[in-house]
């Protein structure tokens, strides 16, 4: 908190003093989402190139002087600190000159959200509370009842009645209490908030609780360094509720602010087209209006997001746009970062790297551009979306253990195969 000088509406642009206890502006209610706001002069005289180079710390904490938390004085999970790959093989088959890959689903529970959710549960510490609520499609929840067992605190999560078995599975496991709500993730939501106010809970409902894109801004301060703070002219996001995106925009924003970096890069919102409201507004240049959910993506399926301002701003503030991109797309781009990459995604992590392919195949997209795409989730956690992919895939071999394998008519055809999709790579 060092740096924090106050918080600021993104509506009414009004401010408030570093020790407001509201998490949104009185004047204008729920949708009055703050933004915290820094002494960027202060902060530039300890955030340095030097300082990077010599912290030790491998979590998001080595970024605390650049956010709004206490260190702590325990043990957390060690969250951040993913794998950054230079893409070889998918950007060789897409003509890219440098594509480079932000695995998140190596964090504690798989996810990027582990970054916001950590935040959540140092600043729940703070506040002296000992429970912390939140409505979830799936991934912040897990992510926030894991970081909550570490630290001692008590979850109460809301999922919808369509959260995938993987990361319900989580939730049980990390010892949270569960609520499965019958309906969307409005209906969710609603029902958080509701639990909120009636006991007294933390609230780490990212769209409401300013602090959290201050968590996810670190998957860009990460990806910065990791490059040496070497300029990026693209950065991909999925986008569902809209404070992922947002906080990828914060984090390069602040290290603008402190003359780390010389450019923002643009920076592309990728949402599916069966739930796609920041692209509808977007192109139409209007409010954001409330769509049905009709999307494997479950993660980033948001008909109502609670975070509009922010997640527009990231885009239209680094001169980057919105696209989507179609389930089947989606279901390709998990199958081609899996082959050719080893990184297995879920549906919405995976939605971002459909963007850039799809650009590619529309040549809307420079080649010799710098790129980096963030894969938010791991597969294992929604294994029923790639179900007829696998069964797809998967040769059935009845064996006579009487005669030789290579006299098999299956396995000889699927050599065949093999043979010749290898003499075509090379």
């Amino acid at each position: 908190m060092k740096y924090v000088t106050s918080y600021q509406c993104t509506l009414c642009n009004q401010t408030f003093p570093k020790d407001f206890e509201e998490m949104t502006c009185p004047s204008c209610g729920e949708k009055g989402i703050l933004d915290v706001l820094y002494d960027y002069k202060a902060m530039k005289e300890t955030v340095t190139k030097e300082y990077f180079k010599t912290c030790k710390e491998p979590s998001i904490l080595r970024y605390a002087p650049m956010m709004s938390i206490e260190l702590p004085k325990y043990e957390t999970l060690q969250v951040g600190n993913t794998p950054l790959y230079k893409s070889k093989r998918l950007a060789e088959q897409l003509g890219l000159t440098s594509l480079y890959i932000k695995d998140e689903g190596v964090n504690p529970t798989a996810s990027l959200k582990d970054r916001a959710s950590l935040v959540a549960c140092l600043k729940a510490i703070e506040k002296g509370q000992d429970t912390i609520c939140c409505s979830s499609t799936g991934n912040a929840a897990s992510s926030l009842a894991g970081n909550a067992a570490k630290l001692g605190l008590q979850s109460v999560i809301f999922v919808p009645e369509r959260a995938p078995l993987g990361k319900l599975t989580q939730l049980v496991m990390y010892g949270s209490n569960v609520i499965k709500v019958a309906g969307d993730y409005k209906a969710t939501f609603k029902a958080s908030k509701k639990a909120i106010d009636d006991y007294q809970l933390y609230n780490r409902n990212a769209a409401i609780n300013p602090h959290l894109v201050e968590g996810k801004k670190t998957v860009a301060i990460e990806i910065s360094e990791q490059l040496d703070f070497r300029p990026i002219d693209y950065v991909f996001v999925s986008v569902g509720d809209g404070c992922t995106i947002a906080g990828v925009y914060k984090g390069f924003y602040d290290l603008f602010q402190i003359g780390i970096i010389d450019k923002i890069p643009k920076i592309i919102g990728v949402q599916s087209d069966g739930c796609d409201p920041f692209y509808q507004a977007y192109i139409n240049n209007e409010p954001l209006k409330e769509q049905e959910e009709n999307t494997i993506a479950d993660s980033i399926a948001v008909g109502i997001p609670r975070n509009p301002v922010k997640g527009m701003n990231a885009v239209k503030k680094s001169n980057g746009f919105y696209m989507t991109v179609s389930d089947q797309e989606i279901l390709d781009a998990i199958e081609t970062l899996g082959a050719l990459e080893g990184i297995f995604s879920e549906p919405a992590g995976a939605t971002a790297t459909a963007g850039i392919i799809k650009l590619v195949e529309e040549n809307a997209l420079p080649k010799d551009a710098t790129i980096a795409v963030i894969v938010t989730g791991n597969g294992l956690k929604d294994l029923n979306s790639v179900a007829s992919k696998v069964e797809e895939k998967t040769l059935l071999f009845n064996p006579n253990i009487d005669s030789d394998i290579q006299e098999n008519p299956t396995i000889q055809g699927f050599i065949a195969q093999l043979k010749h999709r290898n003499k075509r790579q090379k």
